[in-house]
């Protein structure tokens, strides 16, 4: 019997966690193939892929972001191998799972909750007896009758094999991002996620997860990303992975989703002193600071620890963060939204994840909806659109909000120029997205793509619309942010340079024979004239940009010239260092 086990990942770069465990747990009495697809492979392809490799049993791990298009799939390879058994399992249908056997007739076997004994158990069934009201988590048809058995017991964790130690995904451990999971289970209980549903927090054993993270890491894995709910609720299990992450690292990046307000001083004061740059990102998730939704959610949640763990971290200079933000909870309208967003960006996060609330299947936030007044949709992901105080209106300005914070904040392209808007030209960091957002929108930009210079270019136009004043210092800060967005130096630019190409030579010849004429070290790189035309590019400034990003003040000066250096090797950052023009008068 020929099993396949496979999924529809969100991208080519991620892997399922879930897919490696299934065949880890099967494989010593069944031939089980893990088989990967993304969300953007044509139908047609994934069924003729798996129509040739003539599975028994075909099993699917479905979650909100697949299941449409994994239907769609099950939908037509049915049609020509209408004898194949289709299982299906993974969060998204573990939950009226009545209604997914209704909907999907062609679907045989579901497999609810923690998938590895139900599975084996299944598979020896359909091997053997075919008694299937022996194998617990499990619903199956009986005639036209749908039967759902109920759970099973958890799993001791450590009676799962390592589903990391296939020999077929050592190949691409670099080029993609490894899934791994030390706890399942969370302690808290927030109504919109699933992973409340689980009571308690189970543990794999500490030094079979050690084996299998420097196994990866030997392996080549270049980032590992842990799925545990709340990496940090145990103290000193925390610190001793933190200890060997830090001290077999290799070059490896590890990414953890915290809790931050529990985080202990002393774990703080550790990472600070002694984490690599760089090694480590933290995943913090807020979702609201408005402490009357978060009641309501059972959320508990100290925003004060929060930000002190969160400043701290931030302070090292050590640690990316990733915050989380939820539009829509409960008694959350606009402008309490508005609070929650400007609260969490002035604690100046690396990235601001801005979602939407979800309906999951099986939460308590979906069978509360009525008392909000919630609509949202049918199917997957059963996004919100709209409840009782935030109207659909509301949504989808907010939507826009989330828009540009991914072009211009998220995606690191203009820092500097953003940060100083936000400081001085509009009253709070949401007022400048919301506003770009809105002028986006009018302008038709979300129905067309853009390229790099494009998201320059209409700023400056979104700015110049609202006759903002210091275009200058603006303008400047673009143009040092449009070179460093660039490994190499850049063939093309949105503006006319302020220097003609005689002055532009004249200023180099200067550099090459007096370097030490500009600050910050330019002088160590001893480029030749040469190659400063080749890798140097130049500007005029009419401020004093060292002043102001060494104490935060914008001072009008004599125009400075601009130098941004593009080092050959393009694994190094472009530099940039500035000098006086009258310093360099060359004419």
């Amino acid at each position: 019997m020929k099993v396949i086990v496979s999924t529809l990942n969100a991208k080519f770069i991620h892997t399922s966690l879930a897919l490696r465990y299934l065949k880890a747990f099967c494989e010593k009495d069944f031939d089980v193939d893990i088989v990967e697809y993304t969300i953007k492979d044509p139908a047609m392809n994934i069924v003729s892929d798996l129509y040739q490799k003539a599975p028994d049993v075909l099993g699917f791990s479905c979650y909100i972001w697949n299941i449409e298009e994994t239907i769609h799939i099950i939908r037509m390879i049915k049609k020509i191998m209408p004898n194949l058994l289709i299982v299906l399992g993974g969060p998204e249908v573990s939950y009226d799972t009545e209604y997914w056997m209704n909907r999907i007739p062609e679907v045989d076997f579901i497999v609810m909750g923690e998938g590895e004994e139900t599975l084996h158990q299944l598979l020896q069934e359909i091997s053997t007896t075919q008694k299937y009201h022996f194998v617990y988590g499990l619903a199956y048809r009986k005639g036209e009758e749908v039967v759902i058995m109920p759970g099973r017991p958890k799993l001791k964790l450590d009676d799962i094999p390592s589903p990391h130690r296939f020999i077929e995904d050592i190949p691409n451990l670099p080029n993609r991002v490894v899934y791994f999971e030390t706890s399942r289970g969370c302690p808290f209980s927030c109504q919109f996620c699933l992973s409340s549903i689980e009571v308690g927090v189970r543990y794999f054993d500490m030094e079979r997860t050690k084996r299998d993270i420097l196994y990866l890491i030997d392996s080549g894995a270049k980032l590992i990303k842990f799925v545990d709910r709340t990496f940090n609720i145990k103290r000193d299990y925390a610190m001793e992975m933190f200890e060997f992450l830090i001290a077999n690292h290799r070059g490896t990046v590890f990414q953890f989703e915290i809790t931050a307000d529990i985080m202990r001083p002393e774990v703080l004061d550790y990472l600070a002193e002694n984490a690599p740059p760089g090694i480590f990102r933290f995943e913090i998730g807020v979702q609201s600071t408005n402490d009357a939704t978060n009641e309501l959610v059972q959320r508990r949640q100290n925003f004060s620890k929060l930000t002190r763990t969160v400043t701290k971290v931030k302070q090292s200079g050590k640690i990316d963060q990733h915050l989380d933000l939820i539009a829509g909870l409960p008694e959350e309208d606009y402008q309490s939204f508005r609070k929650t967003f400007n609260d969490v960006f002035e604690l100046g996060p690396e990235e601001l994840q801005l979602g939407f609330l979800k309906m999951l299947r099986g939460t308590g936030m979906r069978n509360d909806a009525h008392k909000y007044g919630y609509v949202y949709m049918d199917h997957a992901p059963y996004e919100i659109l709209g409840n009782d105080i935030l109207p659909f209106t509301d949504l989808i300005r907010i939507k826009r909000v989330e828009d540009v914070l991914e072009k211009y904040w998220n995606a690191h392209r203009m820092d500097h120029t953003v940060s100083y808007l936000i400081a001085n030209e509009f009253d709070s960091a949401f007022d400048f997205f919301q506003e770009f957002g809105d002028y986006w929108e009018e302008r038709g930009w979300q129905k067309i793509g853009h390229q790099l210079e494009d998201l320059f270019t209409r700023l400056r136009d979104f700015l110049v619309h609202r006759q903002t004043k210091q275009m200058p210092i603006i303008e400047g800060l673009m143009k040092l942010d449009y070179f460093l967005g660039h490994k190499y130096r850049p063939r093309k630019i949105w503006w006319d340079f302020t220097l003609d190409k005689q002055e532009q030579s004249a200023y180099l010849r200067l550099l090459a024979e007096r370097p030490e004429l500009a600050d910050g070290g330019f002088s160590q790189l001893r480029i030749s004239e040469k190659d400063l035309h080749k890798h140097v590019m130049l500007e005029v400034l009419p401020f004093d940009l060292q002043g102001y990003l060494q104490n935060g003040i914008m001072q009008m000066s004599s125009p400075q010239l601009l130098i941004v250096y593009f080092p050959p090797d393009a694994q190094q950052p472009a530099s940039f260092y500035t000098m006086p023009l009258q310093q360099a008068a060359v004419m």
